[in-house]
Order: structure tokens, then sequence, then C-alpha cells
């Protein structure tokens, strides 16, 4: 599949800055794969639409505060995200301006150790991460309350970007819900925009991923399964395929993939070009997500973190 069969164009005014107050009034557009049928509803309206007995899943991972703001020896500023521990206070990070590090430079409290490429090293850092939600590059407000960026249910650290499509959630919609919980942290690299000229060629970077026993029992006999957000879906879908209960997931759903345990997609509205889409399309049809894109886009839906959500049932 051409990557640029992933390419749509967004006005810029139509990318959500802050989010909705209370978070459950955000759009929500229904497609309906059987029928064909479209509704436009908020997103306190899941409930009507789930008539069939669907198990909501939900990722309760949780952002860490991940975006330090740091200083170079030499002065000048420096940026260090950080992605994922690898043991005894060693990260894997992004840093930047990485043309001007050096490996053994200290940066306030963190230890350039060794680069990776593209921007990426091994860190290490003293004490717990402590600096800022690491917002997307094309949010450019400032957050007022740093929660925002988590979902209600987030309890597991361990995420560098938000599972968004959570984000909608409130404690009273979710007590209206049949839920159960899994836990996958968030890299960048499922956000990286595809660089590859075909979508097969691209690359993901896997990420962790956890399952209690009891709750993948409950998933696994249930008889239609709704998944809240891309992240959830691929964890359940490596666990459809055999994968343990705890590890690390490479899973690439892509147009042709076979869905084994996802009856349904909760979804926000993601960015052209980047795997997200791919995964939406592989489930809700390559030119049918094209069409509910363009009708998005012309009723002026909200996109990106803090937009609005897609229900595919």
């Amino acid at each position: 599949m051409d990557s640029s069969a992933l390419d749509y164009e967004l006005p810029p005014d139509l990318i959500a800055q802050r989010p909705v107050d209370p978070r459950d009034s955000s759009g929500l557009l229904v497609y309906e794969r059987g029928s064909g049928d479209v509704r436009h509803r908020r997103f306190c309206d899941l409930p009507a639409e789930l008539t069939r007995g669907e198990l909501v899943v939900v990722n309760d991972s949780r952002v860490i505060p991940a975006r330090l703001r740091l200083e170079r020896p030499g002065g000048g500023a420096a940026e260090v995200l950080l992605l994922e521990p690898v043991g005894e206070g060693v990260w894997e990070a992004l840093a930047r301006p990485s043309a001007r590090l050096r490996a053994g430079a200290q940066l306030g409290p963190v230890e350039l150790l060794e680069p990776l490429g593209h921007g990426r090293w091994l860190v290490r850092l003293d004490g717990e991460p402590d600096g800022e939600p690491p917002l997307p590059p094309y949010i450019t407000e400032p957050l007022s309350d740093p929660e925002r960026y988590q979902t209600v249910y987030a309890d597991e650290p361990g995420s560098a970007a938000a599972p968004t499509a959570g984000l909608h959630f409130t404690p009273g919609l979710l007590a209206r819900l049949d839920v159960e919980r899994v836990t996958l942290h968030v890299g960048l690299d499922t956000f990286r925009p595809l660089t590859e000229p075909t979508l097969e060629e691209h690359r993901l970077h896997g990420e962790r991923y956890a399952v209690r026993p009891a709750a993948w029992e409950r998933i696994r006999s249930a008889g239609r399964v709704l998944a809240a957000g891309t992240t959830t879906l691929r964890v359940l879908e490596s666990l459809a395929r055999g994968a343990p209960l705890q590890g690390r997931t490479e899973l690439f759903v892509i147009p042709g993939f076979e869905f084994r345990r996802v009856d349904a997609l909760l979804t926000n509205f993601h960015l052209p070009r980047t795997t997200l889409l791919g995964l939406v399309m592989a489930f809700a049809g390559i030119e049918e997500t094209r069409a509910l894109y363009r009708l998005a886009i012309e009723k002026r839906y909200r996109f990106y973190s803090f937009g609005d959500a897609m229900l595919v049932l």
C-alpha cells in the first residue's frame, strides 16, 4: 500500500488545541460497517450506541512527566524526552539539539551515555522523571491542568504519550458501561510519520504491555469487544494470536489484517501518513475511512489528541 494513500488535507483550525469540558461532551462520529450508516452524536451517547452487550476494554497506562527542559554544559537550551526505562536508571530518550550533544555530557539530572541515531540516546536519569507532560508538537497552547492529558483511569505509569481515545471518558460514563482494563505503554514510534514509500516497509518498534489473567479471560470469552483506542486493539489482537500476557508487541495492523478479537473500535482522528491511520483503514476499510475523514472535516469535527472521537461498529 503506497504511503501517499494515507495523506489528506486538514484545515489547521480543526487541530484541537485544548480539551473540551466536560470530557464526554466531545463529538462522536458513529459508523456502522454492516449498513454503512453514519450518525453524529456526543461522546456521552456512547452507551446508547452499544446495544449488543459490548465489553469496553481500555488502556490504563499513565503518561509520565517525561519532557525535561535542561541546559547544556557550555550554555544553551537542551531538551530530553524520556521514552522507556531500560534498567538501573537508564532510559532510552530523544534529545535535542542532538548534533550538539556528546556522550558523557551532564544535563542537570541527565547523563548522556550513548547516541543511538535519529536523535535517540541512552541516558542515565538521577531520580524519577519530573518534567512536563510530553504534549505533541501540534499542540501549541500550554495545558493549564496536566491531568487533562491523562485518562481518568490512568493507573500504570510508563507512557510517552496518552492513549487519546480514552481522554473522553468520565467516571460517570464509565459507570454506565461494562469495562475491562489492559496496559500498553505508548511509545512515540506509534505516532511517527511514515517515511518509507509503502506502508509494509515501515518498521514499527515494540511497546510494553501487560494484561491480568482474569482480565484476558473476560475479554477472550466476551460476546463482543470494543477496543477503546488503537493501543488497546494492538494488545488484544496480539493476545488473540497467542502472545503471552506480558511482554512487548510489534504487531503492525495494516489493511488486509484479520481481526480475531476486536469487534468494534473507538478512536480519535489521526494524523495523515501514520500507522494509526493505517490501522483505522484496516478496521473500517480504506475508502470508507477516507470518506469518513472527508465528512468529519466537512462537519468540522476536532482532530488529533484533544479532538473528537469516531466509533466504528
